[in-house]
């Protein structure tokens, strides 16, 4: 069974939709900022890349004041790539449609909000709607209530890996029958005080306050750590013949796609990237491809030490002398933690259609314990038929997605 991709929807820092989001990573253009969303003077990391808010279609105030910005991300997302696949819910049959849909954290801003209220309210304060604003299914429940799906519906928490974990189930179920449409993807809105303040006490997040733009720079000598993101990334997937059969347009294939677990610390990946490895090797396999058809590689690059000297040895490992060019989205946008996967996905498929590889930027001193083949600071014209895109969480979960082009 063949499961092929005919939609697509993002909420970035680079701008709320495809064609947007495109336009900013060929351009090399950073979407990282001092965070406006609230006062960060006190924090040590000051910058994120933040996503401008958005309304889904015909919400009203109320709507949204009932939803976390993060689901709303999610509809926002799902909107664009049902419309762009041409699927109305009167033209497919709803019991066979469905949405794997996941977050890293969830519903943290509604969190943060409501312990303030309990804080300086009292408990009878803290609003009813707390548990299911806050709860990571929601944006996938969110989606399927919206568009009337009622096939297979459940959210992914893996962390980091979570986008790509989600396409891969929802592929899965395409495969195994149990579906003939799903959406897939993540949704994060992480860019709330006690996130930024947690990740920060980790010295996990870049420092380079005086100079945002700059701050993300995988494989780059002079990282200092990850920039936090926020923004969601949705797939339309179908079975190819549920595809053809309605006359729709094809935008690229799910070839392969496998998983695997560290298995050795929670937030540390393994230093000679084996774990990666597996999953990408497994990838292969299921896509039924060599290292040497690989024409990009889309890293998970979060420009911390460790997870790119790891990442960088499981390419070594897997690709040798057939390294493929190598950039990672993360330099310009953040790492969008749960959504990543997703909206890295997207990236990809836009890769492998326009024939352009978009840069790494702030690649300025390269790393002699990363020695792969960076695509640096300006977007490269190349012909690109099959690519893969790495996902890696904390926790050890690792999760690579190879896509192709349709023929």
């Amino acid at each position: 069974m063949r499961v092929v991709i005919t939609g697509a929807g993002v909420v970035t820092p680079l701008g709320n939709s495809v064609a947007e989001f495109w336009k900013g990573l060929c351009e090399g253009r950073s979407g990282v900022r001092r965070i406006d969303r609230f006062d960060p003077s006190e924090y040590a990391c000051q910058i994120a890349g933040q996503a401008e808010d958005c309304v889904p279609e015909g919400m009203s105030g109320k709507d949204l004041r009932r939803r976390d910005r993060y689901t709303r991300f999610a509809l926002y997302a799902a909107d664009q790539a049902w419309r762009q696949a041409g699927l109305a819910a009167d033209k497919v049959n709803p019991e066979r449609c469905g949405a794997i849909v996941g977050s890293g954290v969830g519903g943290f801003d509604t969190v943060q909000e409501q312990v303030t209220v309990l804080v300086q309210q009292g408990p009878r304060r803290v609003s009813p709607l707390l548990a299911p604003m806050a709860l990571v299914n929601m944006a996938s429940s969110e989606i399927c209530i919206r568009l009337g799906l009622e096939g297979p519906n459940r959210a992914v928490v893996t962390a980091c890996a979570t986008g790509n974990h989600c396409i891969a189930d929802a592929a899965d179920a395409l495969r195994m029958g149990k579906a003939d449409v799903m959406l897939a993807g993540g949704a994060e809105a992480s860019v709330v005080p006690i996130c930024v303040a947690g990740f920060s006490s980790m010295k996990a997040l870049s420092r380079r306050n005086d100079a945002p733009e700059r701050a993300s720079r995988p494989f780059d000598a002079e990282r200092d750590g990850f920039v936090m993101g926020e923004g969601a990334g949705i797939l339309v997937l179908e079975s190819e013949a549920h595809a053809r059969a309605r006359g729709a347009e094809i935008l690229g294939e799910i070839a392969g796609y496998a998983e695997s677990c560290d298995a050795f610390h929670v937030t540390a990946p393994r230093e000679d990237g084996s774990g990666a490895a597996r999953a990408m090797r497994g990838a292969l396999n299921d896509a039924q491809a060599n290292p040497e058809d690989i024409h990009y590689f889309n890293a998970h690059g979060t420009s911390t030490k460790y997870n790119d000297i790891a990442e960088s040895r499981a390419l070594r490992t897997v690709f040798g002398e057939a390294m493929p060019p190598v950039s990672s989205n993360k330099s310009m946008i953040g790492h969008l933690l749960g959504a990543a996967g997703a909206v890295e996905a997207i990236a990809t498929l836009l890769t492998i259609r326009r024939g352009v590889i978009p840069p790494s930027i702030n690649y300025e001193t390269p790393d002699p314990e990363c020695p792969i083949n960076i695509v640096a600071n300006e977007a490269r014209e190349t012909d690109v038929e099959f690519a893969m895109s790495n996902s890696l969480g904390f926790g050890g979960h690792n999760a690579s997605l190879i896509i192709k082009r349709y023929e």
